[in-house]
C-alpha cells in the first residue's frame, strides 16, 4: 500500500514509517521541514502540490500537531489548537478533491478528551468526555477544546468514499531517547519517581510495538469507524505505574512528591502539571471488540520489556 502520513517527521512518525516499510509499505512523510527520500513539504494549512501524493494512495494517516509538553500560554495554546485543526482541514481538502480517495484516514487524536476521573474507566461507548469535572482545574479544559475542535476538523471533511478513524491515543512508550519513557526512568531511577499528589490518578498508555499493530490492525478492518481508544487494557494508578517501572530499573526507593512540588517542577520544566495530574483511566473497547490481541497489556511486563531495550540502547 501507499500510505501517506503528515507530519510523520516526529517521533511516532518515525516510528510508523520504520516499522510500515519494514512491512513492505510505500510510505510518504509530509513534513514542514523534509529531508531525505519520501519527505514531501506542505505547510500544514493549506493545499499545495503535497496533495498530488494523497490522490491514489491507499491511506493517509495524520499525526500533525504541535507538542502538548509547554507551558499553555496563550500564544501556546493558539499553536497547538491551529496546526491540530488547520492541518486536518487541509488533509480533508486534499482527499476530497482527489480522483481517487484514499480508502481510509486515521486522524490522530487524543485520550485527554475523556472526563478526569478515578470511578471507572472511560471507553468509546460510555465514557465521559472531559470538560465539567467539578474537581478538574479550569486550566485543563483547554486540552479537552483542541480535542474536540480536532475531531470535528475531520468529522465536518467532505470524504463520503474514504473511511475514518479518529485515534484516542494515550501516551506511547518506546525506548526513543529523549521520549516520554526515557524521561519517567530517569525520574525513577534518580529515586524521584514516587507518588504524585497521592498517586491516585490514574495513567494510561500504550507500548510502542502494540501501537504499530493496532494502527495496521484498523487499517485492515474495513468495518470500523469513528473514535478508537489506543490504550492499553489496564491503566492503573500513579502510584503503581511508577512501582512497577522503579522495580524494572531495581530501585527500591522513591520520594513522593506534593502537588506544590510538582507545580515548580512543572514550571521549571516548561511544562504543565496536567500532564501528571489529570487522571486518564481509558481502555480500548473496540479495538478489544474487534478481536485485537495486545502483546503488552500489562504495565510491569511491558516496563521491563521498554527497560531492556532502552539500555540497549
Amino acid at each position: 500500500m501507499k500510505i501517506v502520513i503528515p507530519g510523520g517527521s516526529g517521533a511516532l512518525g518515525i516510528l510508523l514509517d520504520r516499522s510500515l516499510t519494514a512491512a513492505g509499505h510505500q510510505v510518504v512523510v509530509l513534513s514542514r521541514r523534509p529531508a531525505g527520500p519520501r519527505r514531501i513539504g506542505w505547510d500544514g494549512r493549506s493545499l499545495g502540490a503535497w496533495a498530488a501524493e494523497v490522490d491514489g494512495s491507499d491511506v493517509v494517516l495524520n499525526l500533525a500537531g504541535r507538542s502538548v509538553n509547554c507551558r499553555y500560554t496563550a500564544e501556546n495554546r493558539k499553536a497547538m489548537m491551529d496546526s491540530r485543526v488547520h492541518s486536518t482541514r487541509a488533509v480533508g481538502q486534499a482527499i476530497a478533491a482527489a480522483r481517487r480517495p484514499p480508502a481510509v484516514w486515521l486522524q490522530m487524536s487524543t485520550a485527554t478528551v475523556y472526563a478526569h476521573r478515578h470511578d471507572a474507566p472511560n471507553d468509546e461507548l460510555s465514557g465521559l468526555i472531559g470538560g465539567d469535572e467539578p474537581d478538574a482545574p479550569a486550566s485543563w479544559r483547554y486540552s479537552i477544546d483542541i480535542a474536540r475542535a480536532w475531531e470535528d476538523a475531520q468529522a465536518e471533511a467532505d470524504t463520503p468514499d474514504t473511511r475514518r478513524l479518529a485515534l484516542r491515543t494515550a501516551v506511547v512508550l518506546g525506548p526513543e531517547r529523549g521520549g516520554a519513557f526515557d524521561s519517567l526512568s530517569w525520574l525513577a531511577r534518580l529515586g524521584a519517581g514516587g507518588p504524585i499528589a497521592g498517586g491516585a490518578q490514574y495513567v494510561s498508555w500504550i507500548h510502542d510495538r502494540d501501537f504499530v499493530r493496532a494502527v495496521e490492525f484498523l487499517i485492515a478492518r474495513e468495518e470500523l469507524t469513528g473514535p478508537v481508544n489506543l490504550a492499553a487494557p489496564n491503566p492503573l494508578p500513579q502510584s503503581e505505574f511508577m512501582r512497577d517501572l522503579r522495580t524494572a530499573w531495581g530501585m527500591p526507593l522513591a520520594l513522593p512528591a506534593a502537588r506544590w512540588m510538582t507545580e515548580l517542577g512543572a514550571f521549571a520544566l516548561r511544562s504543565e502539571t496536567e500532564l501528571l495530574l489529570k487522571s486518564r483511566r481509558v481502555v480500548p473497547a473496540r479495538l478489544l471488540d474487534a478481536g485485537f490481541t495486545f502483546e503488552h497489556p500489562d504495565w510491569p511486563r511491558a516496563a521491563r520489556d521498554l527497560v531492556r531495550r532502552l539500555r540497549g540502547r
